[in-house]
């Protein structure tokens, strides 16, 4: 059986007034809710133990949030991709 999937990433930008917001989505599986409601813990992975760290959204989420005061989100439906959304004041 022949494995078709071509990974695809789409980045995009907005400006929202006081705000800049960055969408960053691919075309992954869809994140369960049961770990879309911790995605962004320390340490929190979905690969086998030994194999991730789960260090990578955490840092990221305390990089947007408290360095730079923005909001960093996951939007994810059943059968759909994911999608991070980035927003932060522009100074």
């Amino acid at each position: 059986m022949e494995y078709n999937f071509k990974p695809t990433v789409i980045v995009s930008t907005k400006n929202l007034g006081t705000r800049i917001e960055i969408s960053v989505k691919d075309n992954s599986p869809d994140i369960p809710e049961k770990i879309k409601n911790k995605i962004f813990q320390l340490f929190c992975t979905t690969k086998p133990t030994g194999q991730e760290t789960g260090l990578g959204l955490s840092l990221s989420y305390d990089i947007v949030t408290k360095g730079h005061g923005g909001k960093l989100v996951v939007e994810s439906k059943a059968g759909e991709e994911a999608e991070f959304i980035i927003q932060k004041p522009i100074k």
